[in-house]
């Protein structure tokens, strides 16, 4: 197998996760008859740019759905970071009602619908049709396409190149990451800035966060590696900042090398310098990841069979790819865990990829009780345990997985 940026030979295995189906391949009553398809979820790293990879084993296609959506308005939190950031870039690079903001992966218009708010004009870019009019029905112009050169070059020949262009949690599902990047390239203005949120690969490393592996996201990056990716196809990195969502991410801004216009800062230098230090750019970093990992699921298979023994329930909250990829790993069933609740309409009455666990709205929690409620995003847990502060009635415990097992008891 090759680097999907550079085309090395890939050498150095970051983490063999066994096999496991698309972690958001949601199956329905009907599909429960049939059989799955499961793929190896294995993550390599190049030596040559040092970008994290997993395996490619089926064709994008195969790992997208159409027809179910994460709609991120459904977190409070993030919607928060959304608003945050439209405030900030706005001030920032002077947007007006003359600018154009485009998103990629746009969702359900959780970032636009505050660009409009503005009075910026504003386009999404969202695959999912799901997601795509769930943005319209806010009133947002929202494109249902993937993104590269080819979408890029048609929305030039439109005049609706951008001034800012947003790309959150994005970049690392991107298959073709060189024909992504230089979309970014030919849609932004000569002045244009590009920013571009992912999680920091360096604190997935350092925080056990082997969950937020899985087939749909195709790379796993740090700043080392994204300079390279985006200095290749024409952008030149000027800015990064640390941003806290999801256990720690990075968040870049860039511009085109032809013309732009802001002078690098200093904080660039610094995090790749920090990066350096940590070892991102030698195979020896790499090294002990899995063994860690292995470590983390049996603690929490243990204590899952301890519940069982005890004859206590335990449920989980949160039906996202990251939960999916914990306990197709860990091998759980729904003798272990009985059913998931989530708060997307759309995921209620599915059923668990793999593990083929149930899920449920949130108010079977407090129909049923459970003992235990597992909290699969732990990057929200904060926002998860004010939203289920009504179980500490029952005396329910949370229990989060990640970076190590942790049962946290609801003060009554």
């Amino acid at each position: 197998m090759t680097c999907r940026h550079c085309e090395a030979e890939l050498k150095t295995r970051l983490i063999d996760l066994g096999n496991a189906p698309p972690s958001n391949a949601h199956l329905t009553q009907q599909t429960l008859l049939a059989p799955e398809k499961w793929y190896p979820l294995e993550v390599w790293v190049c030596e040559t740019c040092w970008l994290a990879q997993t395996l490619d084993y089926a064709h994008r296609a195969e790992l997208l759905p159409t027809d179910i959506a994460y709609f991120s308005s459904l977190s409070g939190a993030w919607l928060a970071h959304a608003r945050r950031y439209v405030d900030e870039m706005s001030v920032q690079f002077g947007l007006t009602a003359e600018s154009m903001v485009i998103e990629v992966a746009s969702d359900d218009g959780y970032l636009l619908q505050y660009v409009r708010e503005h009075g910026i004009p504003c386009l999404g870019i969202e695959p999912n049709e799901g997601a795509a009019q769930a943005a319209r029905r806010k009133g947002i112009d929202v494109v249902s396409a993937g993104f590269g050169v080819a979408l890029a070059q048609e929305l030039v020949a439109q005049g609706k190149s951008a001034d800012l262009m947003v790309a959150n949690d994005v970049l690392t599902h991107a298959s073709d990451i060189n024909d992504f990047v230089a979309g970014f390239t030919t849609l932004l203005k000569p002045s244009g800035v590009a920013t571009f949120e992912f999680p920091h690969l360096a604190n997935l490393m350092r925080h056990n966060q082997f969950d937020t592996i899985y087939h749909e996201q195709v790379s796993y990056l740090s700043l080392t590696a994204v300079m390279r990716i985006l200095t290749y196809n024409g952008l030149t990195v000027f800015d990064v900042t640390e941003l806290p969502t999801h256990g720690s991410s990075l968040r870049v801004f860039a511009q085109r090398a032809d013309r732009g216009r802001y002078g690098v800062s200093a904080r660039v230098g610094e995090m790749l310098e920090t990066e350096l230090r940590m070892g991102i750019a030698s195979t020896g970093f790499y090294r002990a990841f899995h063994a860690r990992a292995e470590g983390v699921k049996d603690d929490f298979v243990a204590f899952l069979i301890d519940a069982k023994r005890a004859g206590k329930t335990v449920a989980a909250y949160g039906a996202a790819a990251n939960g999916n990829t914990l306990l197709n790993y860990a091998g759980v069933r729904g003798d272990l865990i009985s059913y998931v609740v989530d708060r997307n309409p759309a995921k209620q009455g599915t059923f668990l990829p793999g593990s083929r666990i149930p899920v449920r709205g949130e108010e079977y929690l407090a129909q049923t009780r459970p003992d235990f409620i597992v909290i699969l995003p732990w990057d929200l847990q904060a926002e998860v345990m004010d939203q289920l502060a009504y179980a500490s009635k029952w005396g329910a415990q949370f229990v989060v997985a990640i970076p190590q097992l942790s049962i946290i008891p609801l003060a009554r």
